[in-house]
């Protein structure tokens, strides 16, 4: 299986390509507008934030939002070869192109690679090892390869093992509440018992989730932004993702999953 870390963000060994790849539309998110293409004003030369330490109150929630799922860094370091855009402009395009394709491949890899690792999808194993080693092949090529990808139609493929994954971890739990695609924007659902519950693509936005339990729920493509999960218990929880973390609210007593990390401004926010 992949090794979780080459999955997970690491700045560090990235050309800042969310940065400047991506689109910034001036919102709650994101204080200005920034066309696809152009260096973000706070980018500095040597491919650092400067204000990564202030983004929230200066303007950027959308940036402390963000997961890449390791996707900069494989562009970065093995795709381009570690030669920048900076270094060499006419990578510039097919480089910030690259991206997106990338970051769904390895978030789908985020999810075989969780669901290979449940001992409850043991009669789908073989299934899930041939999905990984083929994502991992089409990763480790040339951009050429990768932007050859299409995306959906790999989506499409890899779904039937994801869902078949929920089915047999909720089933096991012996509960199977239904609630995939649900409007739950602003929901009351403080101290619910979510347990085993399909949110698979359910829209949580400002919910109340405070005191929670949500262990092994499908929240897979769950849209967890401003919701309130401060005490909840997600620690089972499937699929669940950092940005979904991060763009929740939690703090200290919120359980997480081992795999996920506890995002800096929960602590700052608790402390204002």
């Amino acid at each position: 299986m992949p090794d979780r870390r080459t999955l997970t963000a690491d700045c560090s060994s990235c050309f800042a390509l969310c940065c400047v790849a991506l689109t910034f539309t001036k919102s709650a998110d994101f204080a200005i507008d920034k066309r696809a293409g152009d260096p973000c004003p706070n980018l500095r030369s040597d491919f650092r934030c400067g204000i990564h330490d202030r983004l929230r109150p200066r303007g950027f929630a959308g940036c402390t939002g963000y997961d890449c799922f390791g996707a900069g860094q494989q562009l970065s370091q093995v795709t381009f070869g570690g030669r920048s855009w900076r270094e060499a402009p006419e990578t510039r395009e097919r480089m910030f192109a690259a991206l997106p394709v990338m970051r769904h491949l390895h978030e789908l890899l985020w999810y075989l690679t969780e669901a290979r690792s449940l001992a409850a999808t043991r009669e789908i194993h073989a299934d899930l090892d041939t999905e990984i080693a083929e994502l991992e092949q089409i990763t480790a090529g040339d951009a050429d390869a990768v932007l050859a990808i299409d995306v959906d139609a790999r989506r499409a493929q890899v779904n039937p093992l994801l869902v078949r994954t929920s089915e047999l971890v909720r089933t096991g739990a012996g509960r199977k509440k239904d609630r995939r695609g649900a409007d739950l924007i602003g929901a009351k659902l403080a101290g619910a018992d979510l347990r085993s519950t399909n949110l698979r693509g359910a829209y949580l936005i400002a919910a109340n989730l405070r005191g929670a339990d949500l262990r092994r729920a499908d929240l897979i493509g769950a849209d967890l932004r401003d919701a309130d999960i401060r005490g909840a218990d997600l620690t089972d929880s499937i699929f669940l993702t950092q940005s979904q973390v991060n763009a929740a609210r939690g703090d200290a007593s919120t359980k997480l999953p081992s795999r996920l990390t506890r995002p800096s401004h929960w602590l700052v926010s608790a402390a204002g």
